[in-house]
């Protein structure tokens, strides 16, 4: 595969995803995710609106009146229904998994706290896979089930062919971790209906912005990554700024296994050959602790610097015996174990352990996020309107709005591309978990490693602030 083929163009023609989830041949296939609503699904409505069943209460300020969420004189009676696209098998099934939990806690959530401007939220799921079925899907969601809005979406693959049918059909579209981008263009430039998840070179540059403060006597560095748009484009993004940051350093190997592959023994093998002073790795899923274990068996990092820009989306997989201490590992937008976590990560946390006995990746807060932004444009929306808004009206709501999220403060940018904070750091066995968590934690904002609306993607590295 030659350097210009794109990532999401490769995953669409296999109908994978471009998330963190475990690769088919690494894992067994993840079971079926539950399909059924959250038990605190609406009840028939016994009141025409919600605003008619609101008890008499003094006349707010103007300042509370901007702060709090509408009670629009014109609600419809019945559930606002939520459509989810969560992949349940293959490659993006754990991180659809994590997405479809993520969205059920906050439904329970708003219902307890009243729902939507009264209104419970009901969701409807389906499952993505391909993108021929995905579409279908998508379709039944919009005309069959009428649902107001559509979340969801892991793999770009899919997502770059949903993405046009939403623009055509006229209903919101919130993609968890899908972008219409081929490689690093944008395909739809303007979009109406839908919003995208953030590029995915924004780990890469994270990386190699720390790099030069993490490892400042690196001299020499190797690239491994698979053979595809994502592995190249990630090993061509850390070049360019380190080609900007540390301008003596050579860049002595890259190599491009093919995705899928379990077996990176001859890779290895070249690399300790090379000899480089840094490896650089954007394995994303069941690869990384693959070739973690691997390299740990020749004890490939002994005098080695290591970055992994995206391998934290599977941290449960990346075990204290096979993992070492002091490698630069990026967590995509959340990080479960933040020391500065606010009480709403906190409580996630919490829930998600207890019920699933496991600890949530950065899936989750994508997730978590879109459904926010919708019930957040919402209410926007319904106080300028005055009335419960159209799709299109809140639209525009969601446009340029901050919500708080599992991760902190995340707004949706006024060309429907996610903001955020992404989170890396080193590597450390010093926690109470059998896996690496990392000390210190590097917060780092989209506002600094992602380019700007209408900016290419190499124009702007050379001449970002470093």
């Amino acid at each position: 595969m030659t350097a210009s083929t794109t990532r999401r163009r490769f995953l669409r023609l296999l109908g994978l995803g471009s998330g963190g989830a475990l690769l088919a041949a690494c894992a067994q296939p993840a079971p079926a995710a539950p399909t059924a609503a959250p038990k605190t699904e609406a009840k028939p409505a016994a009141q025409p609106t919600a605003a008619a069943a609101q008890p008499a209460a003094a006349a707010a300020t103007p300042a509370e009146a901007a702060k709090a969420p509408a009670q629009a004189a014109k609600v419809p009676a019945g559930p606002v229904k939520i459509g989810v696209l969560a992949a349940r098998a293959g490659v993006t099934a754990a991180v659809g998994q994590a997405g479809q939990r993520a969205t059920e806690w906050w439904a329970e959530r708003v219902n307890k706290e009243g729902g939507i401007l009264g209104r419970q939220v009901q969701l409807v799921i389906e499952e993505e896979s391909n993108p021929k079925d995905t579409v279908d899907r998508y379709r039944k969601l919009v005309l069959q089930d009428q649902v107001d809005v559509v979340v969801g979406g892991i793999s770009t693959g899919v997502t770059l062919a949903v993405g046009p049918v939403a623009e055509e059909m006229g209903t919101p579209l919130l993609m968890w971790d899908g972008t219409t981008q081929n490689g690093i263009e944008e395909t739809i430039e303007d979009p109406k209906w839908i919003f995208r998840s953030a590029d995915n070179e924004v780990e890469a540059i994270g990386a190699a912005l720390l790099t030069p403060k993490y490892f400042p006597n690196v001299k020499t560095v190797a690239g491994i990554g698979n053979d595809y748009s994502y592995g190249r484009d990630l090993w061509a993004t850390y070049q360019a700024i380190l080609k900007r940051s540390m301008p003596a350093v050579e860049f002595v190997l890259e190599l491009f296994p093919k995705l899928g592959d379990t077996d990176f023994t001859s890779q290895i093998a070249a690399i300790r050959q090379a000899g480089p002073d840094l490896m650089m790795c954007s394995f994303w899923s069941g690869d990384a602790p693959i070739i973690m274990k691997q390299a740990a068996a020749v004890n490939l990092f002994d005098g080695m610097k290591g970055v992994f820009t995206t391998a934290g989306g599977v941290h449960d997989a990346l075990k204290k015996e096979f993992t070492p201490e002091g490698l630069l590992l990026g967590y995509n937008s959340m990080y479960f174990d933040d020391p500065k976590a606010s009480p709403l990560l906190k409580q996630f946390v919490a829930d998600y352990r207890s019920k699933y006995n496991e600890y949530p990746a950065y899936e989750c807060d994508h997730a978590f996020f879109c459904a926010e932004a919708y019930k957040a444009g919402v209410e926007k929306a319904s106080r300028a309107a005055n009335e419960w808004p159209s799709k299109e009206q809140v639209v525009k709501g969601i446009e340029g709005i901050e919500v708080e999220s599992l991760s902190g403060r995340r707004m949706m940018r006024e060309d429907h591309v996610m903001m955020g904070t992404w989170f890396q750091g080193l590597t450390t066995h010093k926690n109470a978990y059998d896996f690496v968590t990392i000390d210190p934690v590097e917060s780092l904002p989209t506002t600094r490693i992602q380019k700007p609306a209408g900016a290419k993607l190499m124009d702007w590295i050379g001449t970002m602030p470093l």
